[in-house]
Order: structure tokens, then C-alpha cells, then sequence
């Protein structure tokens, strides 16, 4: 029988290579291979999966492996100096813009509320 709609049928082979997800820690193990020093191209004839996908993938990894290693832990006593620093100049710039505002209210001649007095 004819293909009525016009469309290309593709060969049974074909069909059973669709693209296929690879979940984080199957890309995990991969990438453990190529470190450990497995030659990529036999891994990628291994998985049926191109070179240069699997060459991203160990980047990503390594990248992800940096980012993870420059982190700081909440208890290191240069972290805690720092998030003190940083809380310090935010009260010092809050306290130099309230007198900035103040100055700007006496140099144009509208005087503060006076508090009322207490006798």
C-alpha cells in the first residue's frame, strides 16, 4: 500500500536512535569516567553520544567544581568580618543621608518640628 499522507518513513534503525534524556546522575558517572582519564571518543562510541557533547558536559562539571570550591562557609571568620563590614557601611550611609537630608532642610529655611516641651 502507498503512504497516503506524502510522508517519509524512516527505516526501523533510524526510529530507535531518537535523542534521549540523560538524567544528572548519569552524566555524573560519565564525567567520572573521562577525569579518571577513559579516552572520550570510546565512551562516546560506548553511549552511541557525540564528542563534543560529552567535552561540555566535563566543562560544566569542572566549572560547576570551581564555583563549589571558592564558597566560603557561614563560620569562616573572614566571612563573619565581612558580613560586619558590610552591616557597619550600610549604617554609616543610612546616617550620611539623614544628614545630608537634615543640611538641606536648614540651608533652605524650613526649620524642624519643635519638639514640645515637657513642662
Amino acid at each position: 500500500m502507498e503512504n497516503p499522507t506524502n510522508t517519509a518513513k524512516l527505516p526501523p534503525a533510524a526510529a530507535a536512535t531518537r535523542p534521549q534524556r540523560w538524567s544528572a546522575r548519569r552524566k555524573q558517572e560519565i564525567v567520572l569516567r573521562l577525569l579518571r582519564g577513559e579516552p572520550i571518543e570510546a565512551i562516546a562510541r560506548e553511549l552511541g553520544i557525540e564528542p563534543y557533547r560529552l567535552e561540555r558536559w566535563r566543562e560544566r562539571a569542572l566549572t560547576g567544581m570551581a564555583a563549589g570550591l571558592k564558597e566560603r562557609a557561614d563560620d569562616d571568620p573572614a566571612q563573619v568580618d565581612l558580613a560586619a563590614a558590610h552591616q557597619r557601611v550600610g549604617e554609616l550611609s543610612m546616617e550620611n543621608e539623614l544628614l545630608r537630608a537634615k543640611i538641606a532642610r536648614l540651608e533652605n529655611g524650613m526649620p524642624f518640628q519643635r519638639a514640645r516641651s515637657r513642662k
